[in-house]
């Protein structure tokens, strides 16, 4: 029974307690009567003994604490802000956060106020959108280790609005733990931006079993649409994109979405992060592309180490820790597949060419002489851009490696760093 005072008088109570403590009564039977619980019971039992002439079951409701003038401000400057980021079109927002300006308020204005309390003022004042009905989805761990199925994409959004320039978003999420593992903001998506990627994680964390993916070119290739002038029938993997070379290498095996739908339930999991990432982003007037990076890492340390996750109901880091200790892993040690010798030859771009016979290859009509090299033998070029402008090229032929050169990126036309 709830609201013992709807439905007892303090008398009455104060009588039934009596006859308790005079042993007419047993407790249980007296919880009956009451409809309350032991720890209430013995609360009411405590508090009567210690002033029996004061007791009492009536209270008085506190009349609610008004906010204070410059947090009603802030609370209605930050909604006007959401307001202006859901109305731009350019921007991947299409509703009010009221647990971001929350946590904004704590840390930028070091104020306190609870979420009902924004909700309030936001529909009082206009800033309330009707959520669209939804159909339940059906996130759930499809896993049951670290390391089992890397979630890996690009998203490509105004990220900073103020900048006027939209980037790529890349990012990898183990699915078990749903700890993002790698985030980064690119200006260009290429092979090397996501070979990148993979040198970071595998580096860090070991060789995962499988990667999942959409059906992009830098991923896969598929015949008839990669390739203009085939178009008789669909194939696809006759060729092998750079990106899923280095998987080959690593012996890590790939997994494509191949619906929309299916790459839909990979994207979820990142939608946390993006939605703070550009509400940030507009804040701080972030103009420039290394400033939203700062950005990002600091949204993405909350996002692996205090957000509890909708899904799991755990901080990811945690979670994938637990996984570790209980050696459910299915991350491997990092070795370098013979006969190569350095990262450089695994995590690379490549490309094959016949030396003729002045010992010659030519890029894209970019010439170079190869030192130890045979006329008419082919040779595998590892190609790892070491800095913006130069990369280094590591020339191996028959299992052996010949020759190393740095070229600068600008001589190798065609190639996209």
């Amino acid at each position: 029974m709830s609201q013992l005072h709807k439905h007892f008088t303090s008398d009455q109570v104060k009588e039934l307690l009596e006859r308790y403590l005079r042993n007419e009564i047993e407790r249980k039977h007296l919880q009956d009567i009451l409809g309350i619980k032991e720890r209430r019971f013995f609360a009411l039992v405590r508090q009567y003994r210690e002033n029996p002439h004061h007791f009492t079951i009536q209270y008085h409701r506190a009349t609610p604490l008004r906010i204070s003038k410059d947090l009603e401000q802030n609370i209605l400057k930050e909604l006007s802000i959401e307001k202006e980021i859901i109305q731009n079109k350019e921007i991947p927002l299409k509703s009010y956060n009221y647990s971001y300006i929350k946590d904004r308020l704590k840390g930028q204005y070091r104020q306190k106020v609870s979420l009902p309390t924004i909700i309030d003022r936001a529909k009082k004042h206009g800033f309330y959108l009707k959520k669209p009905k939804r159909t339940p989805h059906d996130r759930e761990v499809l896993t049951r280790y670290v390391g089992e199925l890397i979630q890996h994409d690009a998203s490509y959004h105004l990220w900073a609005p103020a900048s006027q320039e939209k980037w790529y978003l890349i990012t990898s999420l183990d699915d078990h733990s749903r700890l993002l593992l790698y985030a980064t903001l690119m200006k260009t998506e290429t092979s090397w931006a996501h070979i990148l990627a993979l040198q970071t994680l595998i580096l860090q964390y070991g060789l995962p079993y499988s990667y999942y993916v959409d059906s992009h070119r830098i991923f896969r290739f598929v015949r008839g649409r990669d390739s203009f002038w085939q178009k008789h029938h669909l194939l696809t993997d006759e060729a092998t994109p750079q990106w899923k070379q280095v998987l080959q290498d690593c012996n890590v095996k790939v997994v494509y979405a191949l619906s929309p739908q299916a790459k839909g339930k990979m994207e979820r999991p990142y939608g946390w992060l993006q939605d703070r990432l550009v509400r940030t982003c507009v804040r701080e007037d972030v103009t420039e592309i290394n400033q939203a990076q700062r950005v990002l890492n600091h949204e993405l340390y909350r996002y692996n180490h205090q957000q509890v996750h909708s899904t799991t109901q755990e901080i990811p880091y945690l979670r994938f820790q637990k996984a570790l200790k209980e050696n459910r892993s299915l991350f491997r040690a990092f070795q370098i597949k013979p006969p190569y010798q350095s990262t450089k030859d695994i995590f690379c771009l490549r490309m094959d060419r016949t030396i003729d016979s002045y010992r010659r290859i030519s890029i894209n009509n970019f010439v170079l002489k190869v030192n130890h090299a045979t006329p008419g033998k082919t040779v595998n070029l590892r190609i790892y851009p070491s800095t913006i402008d130069v990369s280094e090229i590591r020339f191996w032929c028959e299992g052996k490696l010949i020759d190393t050169q740095r070229v600068k990126n600008s001589d190798l036309k065609g190639m996209h760093f």
